[in-house]
């Protein structure tokens, strides 16, 4: 496992990662809370320790505000360029 990720920082992103990867705090609350996963099988399919798994969820839910932000920002984001996306069942064969 990746010794490497040990802080929660805003190098590389708009928002919380984890120090040193592109691994935002938002992604991996995603993989654990929403889509169930154990925060071990994370780890292991992102060579992280575990132990940085839980680093990123303790963020999360110690930032409420922080993270709710960033979830807005990105649901604006997507909003805005969404003309620039094809829906696929547009697409013809």
């Amino acid at each position: 496992m990746s010794q490497m990720a040990t802080r929660i920082v805003r190098e590389l992103h708009d928002e919380p990662h984890l120090e040193g990867r592109r691994l935002t705090v938002q992604f991996i609350k995603v993989q654990v809370e929403d889509r169930g996963l154990e925060p071990r099988t994370v780890a292991d399919r992102h060579d992280l320790d575990v132990a940085d798994v839980y680093r990123a969820l303790t963020y999360y839910h110690d930032h409420p505000d922080e993270m709710r932000t960033v979830e807005r920002e990105r649901r604006e984001a997507i909003a805005a360029h969404e003309e620039l996306t094809t829906d696929p069942n547009a697409v013809q064969k």
